[in-house]
Order: structure tokens, then C-alpha cells, then sequence
């Protein structure tokens, strides 16, 4: 299994169209391309991103074809209205908690 780890900020004064839109249009398009969500947190105190997204495919043949895919850079596009500091890193799963790693810069 490969995962998807992404991380983010909510734009300030976005939160609610940022749930409005996370609910009905970036989960549901990003299960249709074949990326199974499989944690989201949202981080009230502390440094980091405020939200982090987990989601795995079944090899990294599918994950490379879903985030080279125009419905892909579709849902980025909509989502970079809402979030800003967004970052992504492609791992192999582990089973456990993983997280993205610190920016540059960023005490880890």
C-alpha cells in the first residue's frame, strides 16, 4: 500500500466554506479517482499544519496516475482557494500513524 500524506492551513475567514467544500467535493472526488481516506486530524494547539490528511491506493502505478490526473489538478486548484502551506509527501504505509515531516526551517 502506498499513502498520500498532505497537510495544510485553513485561509482565515474560509473555515466554513473550507468544511462546505472538503465534505462535498474534495473527499468525495478524491475517493472517485481510487484514494481511500484513512485519517484526517485537525491540529488546535501547537505547530505544524492545522489539518492533515492521510489516503492510500493499492500500489504507486495508481497513485502517480491520480495525481497526474486533470480531475487531480482540478480538485488542487479549488482546494488552494481555501488552504494555504499545502505540502504532500508519497510514503509506503506502514499501518501506523505517519506524518509529514517538518518544512525547512520548521523545529521538527
Amino acid at each position: 500500500m502506498i499513502k498520500l500524506l498532505m497537510g495544510w492551513d485553513i485561509r482565515p475567514n474560509k473555515e466554513s466554506e473550507y468544511f462546505e467544500f472538503v465534505m462535498k467535493e474534495f473527499a468525495p472526488t478524491i475517493m472517485q479517482l481510487g484514494l481511500q481516506p484513512t485519517e484526517a486530524w485537525y491540529t488546535m494547539y501547537g505547530s505544524g499544519p492545522q489539518i492533515l490528511i492521510g489516503g492510500v491506493t493499492e500500489d504507486l502505478d495508481t497513485m502517480i496516475e491520480i495525481l497526474e490526473s486533470p480531475e487531480w489538478r482540478d480538485i488542487y486548484r479549488q482546494l488552494l482557494d481555501y488552504v494555504y502551506h499545502y505540502r504532500h509527501k508519497v510514503v509506503r504505509a506502514t499501518g501506523r500513524l505517519q506524518l509529514l515531516p517538518p518544512n525547512e526551517g520548521e523545529e521538527g
